[in-house]
């Protein structure tokens, strides 16, 4: 049992560190697309199912409150929260489209839109990132695996080098917590 509790934190070590090795710079691009959004009062909108779902909530919650240090708050909103929009959309439409229909009804140009998905083909995120395009957003992809077909439809796509849901998991909210950083450090400045 103990080697397979080293096992998995090692894992998960060499899976973070593939991936800051390959996406260090395109971290720091997407971080100051993010930015330059924010300084222009534009915002983040966030998506994905299950596990996905909740890194967007999370990371959703650390924009609109706090990171690391007391602020104002940055327009963020996760698409997977409301229940009533979700299951009106599911039942009205289709559940592929329960992030498009609130992209298309909350988003605007100048804003980022960030998908979640482990394997990159999630139909109702790939149908987000479809509606995000025309209207003027920009577009971010967590993903893993081979990146899916997510990877080839968004601006700045991250694709963690791993099969397994959970080491894409524990990657992507790495990614969004560095992000998070970046952007409250580029922001508001002043002393940590």
């Amino acid at each position: 049992m103990l080697d397979q509790i080293r096992h998995a934190f090692q894992d998960s070590i060499n899976v973070k560190q593939a991936f800051v090795e390959r996406y260090a710079d395109p971290i720091a691009a997407a971080a100051k697309v993010m930015i330059a959004a924010f300084k222009k009062g534009h915002k983040v909108l966030l998506f994905g199912n299950g596990g996905s779902a909740t890194d967007a909530s999370h990371l959703a919650a650390e924009f609109v409150n706090r990171f690391q240090r007391d602020r104002e708050g940055l327009p963020a909103l996760a698409l997977t929260c409301d229940q009533s929009v979700i299951t009106s959309i599911s039942n009205d439409y289709d559940y592929q489209e329960i992030f498009s229909r609130q992209l298309r009804a909350l988003g605007r140009k100048g804003d980022v839109a960030i998908g979640i998905s482990t394997s990159g083909n999630s139909p109702n995120v790939l149908r987000a990132i479809e509606a995000a395009k025309p209207l003027g957003l920009v577009t971010i992809g967590f993903t893993g695996k081979d990146g899916g077909k997510l990877a080839t439809m968004v601006d700045h796509a991250f694709i963690v080098p791993s099969n397994l849901t959970s080491r894409i998991q524990e990657t992507h909210i790495t990614l969004g917590h560095v992000l998070c950083e970046l952007v409250e450090d580029a922001l508001f400045p002043a002393g940590r």
